[in-house]
């Protein structure tokens, strides 16, 4: 395994990480859909991660109705030492108009929730599920702050902000004195390169750690898919399109998936990752898995190192077109129009 940087802090995180979304929800859809393991699955998958070096879990309040850490907490037992374990809030958690959201309220019944299914007295990095319109966040990140100071969390983070809603939150802190935001978790895939334009720049320049969830764009890059459909209809993405993909331009990198997956006599799934991980910035990358063997594969990734020409091809599939105004900053100077 191999290790990065936790953005500017001193804790380094290994460069794939455990995602735990599959833990959990057995007959509840969509949990059943996405992986319904139970405890005995789960601790066997979590054992075969941490044996090879994963030392970053991540899960969020909502997954499986709280089931997910529940298992999670049981299956960590006296290997929590070994694990920085990650979770999240946001998402609605009951009935009642305010169990769901970034108010200061929810904040602390939420980390009170997950510090109780997890089992544990803390969470090394508690992150932000969206952006919650309704809510200032001067109070989210007071509300945050605290439980920094109370030794309930060590770090906090952020996952699917866009760039101009993260730099709210980050000169908010800086202008109060508050613990800021150390990561961001976003999804990015070759399917999915959005982040490029706008979000991974600016979590470059604020020194913010980057953890990418779904790197194999719900499945699509897995190389059950083709043009002519799949052969496995049970998959996830052949019941739910998420997250989105434009069929046609995915056709055309799974197309150059396999190609380079050829020459370097892997799999599909492991060039998907091994893409991800070559990306600069990007520091960890969140796999999930249903069985032992999805899981060697997925970690497998992170010793295979892809060549320029391999990166130029897949880059050739997937590059997205640049937006305004970045076509035209990039324009050599001499280059640009004057404005009459």
């Amino acid at each position: 395994m191999r290790y990065e940087q936790l953005g500017a802090t001193g804790v380094f995180v290994s460069r794939i990480a455990l995602g735990a979304m599959t833990f959990g929800g057995a007959g509840t859809p969509p949990w059943s859909l996405v992986g319904g393991l139970d405890e005995k699955a789960a601790d066997e998958l979590v054992g075969l991660a941490l044996d090879a070096g994963v030392n970053l879990i991540d899960t969020a309040d909502m997954y499986a109705a709280g089931e997910c850490e529940e298992i999670l907490g049981r299956v960590l037992r006296s290997r929590r030492q070994d694990v920085l374990l990650a979770t999240k809030l946001f998402a609605r958690m009951g009935a009642g108009p305010n169990d769901i959201g970034l108010s200061r309220l929810w904040v602390s019944r939420a980390l009170e929730d997950s510090l109780r299914r997890l089992r544990t007295d803390h969470i090394d990095l508690y992150q932000i599920h969206s952006f919650d319109p309704l809510t200032p966040v001067e109070e989210t990140l007071a509300a945050l702050d605290d439980a920094v100071r109370q030794g309930k969390v060590r770090y906090i983070g952020a996952s699917n902000l866009a760039a101009w809603q993260m730099m709210k939150y980050l000169g908010a802190s800086q202008l109060r004195g508050w613990d800021r935001f150390v990561s961001q978790q976003v999804y990015y895939s070759l399917a999915g390169r959005d982040i490029e334009r706008e979000i991974l720049p600016m979590a470059v320049d604020q020194k913010l750690a980057t953890l990418v969830w779904s790197p194999l764009a719900g499945g699509f890059l897995s190389g059950k898919f083709d043009r002519d459909g799949t052969a496995d209809d049970t998959a996830r993405r052949a019941l739910a399109d998420f997250p989105p993909v434009d069929r046609e331009r995915g056709w055309d990198i799974v197309d150059a998936l396999r190609v380079v997956a050829a020459r370097h006599g892997v799999g599909v799934t492991r060039v998907a990752l091994a893409w991800v991980l070559a990306q600069h910035g990007v520091t960890s990358v969140i796999v999930g898995a249903k069985r032992p063997d999805q899981l060697t594969e997925n970690l497998a990734a992170v010793d295979l190192v892809l060549t320029d020409e391999d990166l130029g091809e897949l880059d050739s599939a997937s590059a997205l077109p640049a937006p305004y105004p970045d076509w035209c900053q990039t324009a050599p100077a001499d280059r640009l129009p004057l404005n009459s």
